[in-house]
């Protein structure tokens, strides 16, 4: 997969769109609600921050990938949960509180946690003596701009212009899985002689790592006793990554489109087992 237009300048900005359309929605009781559900937020951050980045290393140890590949199922691992899953919550009737707040908790968190696994990985995958490497402070300042800063700027937007917020909040968040489409869409079409070739390298671990982390988000959240619609909440942010991000730290910061290939795979895959999850608890339901 090779660097374009795309990736070097389209996806940022698309990037700083959609986490805008996430600030929209927030406020700062998103960010209180850890002292009122504390022990809800602890579980869900616990599982994405911890859990999910060690079963990324594990999947990338077992699955015969490239060092590069193995990388690119770490970004992911590493990056926090997206809007998508805040709307895959709503969707399955989850606790949309919770999924807010864990996805802007992680967003904040990950900012700093990114460039220490990542280059964790790499060391691990690629070898010691690797010049490729994420500098931690220009990384934060890199990430910051494009998640913290628009989060912040929606938040304002919400804060002081609360009924223009509104209008436009729904808008954005669906114009937000549109320009992750056309993300997707652009790179897949840009190396459609290879899209196969993806599938076959990494559709395998990245639908495993898919899959496992939902189990394993909602066995935690089980046995942490939690009630089911939190239980729902943590099994969607745990197990539905950012991969907007994901693609954006692999080739905009790391200059490596061919780690950015996990995550597009996986952004079109979390798409299809997402829809059977709203299948599946829609149809209980019923």
């Amino acid at each position: 997969m090779q660097s374009s237009f795309l990736t070097t300048v389209f996806l940022p900005l698309a990037l700083f769109i959609i986490m805008l359309g996430m600030g929209l929605g927030l406020t700062l009781n998103d960010f209180k609600r850890v002292f009122v559900q504390p022990k809800a937020v602890i579980l869900g951050l616990i599982a994405q921050l911890i859990v999910l980045p060690l079963i990324g290393f594990l999947l990338a140890m077992i699955f015969p990938l490239s060092p590069e590949l193995a990388v690119g199922v770490m970004i992911l691992a590493a990056c926090p949960g997206g809007p998508t899953s805040n709307m895959v919550t709503y969707l399955v009737r989850g606790n949309v509180a919770l999924s807010i707040t864990l996805t802007a908790i992680s967003s904040f968190i990950t900012v700093f946690t990114i460039p220490i696994v990542v280059n964790l990985a790499m060391q691990n995958f690629m070898g010691e003596g690797i010049a490729l490497q994420l500098p931690f402070l220009k990384t934060v300042i890199q990430i910051a701009v494009i998640t913290f800063i628009p989060v912040t700027i929606g938040m304002l937007l919400h804060r002081y212009t609360p009924q223009v917020a509104a209008k436009v909040e729904k808008s954005v968040k669906w114009l937000s899985l549109f320009f992750l489409g056309l993300i997707i869409a652009g790179l897949l079409l840009k190396e459609r002689d290879n899209v196969l070739s993806f599938f076959f390298q990494v559709g395998g671990v990245t639908l495993t790592l898919n899959l496992l982390t939902m189990a394993l988000g909602y066995a935690i959240a089980t046995l942490g006793k939690l009630d089911e619609s939190s239980a729902k909440a943590i099994t969607v942010e745990v197990g539905i990554q950012n991969g907007t991000l994901a693609i954006a730290v692999a080739t905009t910061l790391l200059n490596s489109p061919n780690m950015a290939i996990p995550a597009a795979i996986y952004s079109l895959l979390m798409f299809v087992t997402s829809g059977a999850f709203i299948g599946i608890v829609r149809n209980r339901k019923a």
